[in-house]
């Protein structure tokens, strides 16, 4: 849970700092939805808002920009070269030309990629791609219309209050037994 409060707080945190033409990222997706060994959420927006949310007006409206957060993780459970297969093959998608990259981070365990589609001033989508080799890997799309670097700030600091509710990733984190 730590891990995934960490990562959306990340992703907010970067975008604050720094369409679907990833058709080949979405198919990846797509075609993944049926296989055992990935895990997959859609989450609405709307869920995120708690019930003891204190938002202000603006934060809503600017909740409002991102539509869908999508979750597909690949746990890792012990067919090493099958995991290095698909982690690779994103990789390879991610490392397209229409996937504008924000920022890198490594830890201990995890390596992250922070990329985004669109421009700076009208994002559409935020991606962060999180791979361990203990662990697995995941892939967060935040989905949305015109998200502003500025208004993520503002967003991100609404995370650090505890108004966002990342209560719906929780049994991410429990796949992932951290």
């Amino acid at each position: 849970m730590v891990l995934v409060k960490y990562i959306l707080a990340l992703t907010l945190g970067v975008v604050a700092l720094s369409s679907c033409s990833d058709k080949s990222l979405q198919k990846y997706l797509v075609e993944k939805q049926d296989d055992d060994k990935f895990v997959k959420m859609d989450i609405a927006t709307s869920l995120l808002q708690g019930a003891n949310s204190d938002f202000s007006e603006e934060e809503k409206e600017i909740l409002k920009t991102i539509k869908k957060v999508n979750v597909v993780a690949y746990p890792l459970k012990g067919d090493v070269a099958d995991y290095e297969k698909e982690r690779q093959n994103l990789k390879t998608i991610l490392d397209q030309e229409q996937y504008k990259e924000l920022t890198r981070t490594k830890s201990n365990d995890w390596n992250a990629t922070l990329k985004y589609t669109g421009d700076e001033d009208a994002i559409n989508e935020i991606i962060v791609f999180a791979s361990s080799d203990t662990y697995g890997f995941a892939v967060f799309r935040l989905l949305g219309e015109n998200m502003q670097l500025d208004q993520m700030l503002k967003l991100m600091n609404s995370a650090e209050r505890g108004d966002l509710d990342f209560s719906q990733l929780e049994g991410l984190g429990e796949i992932f037994k951290i």
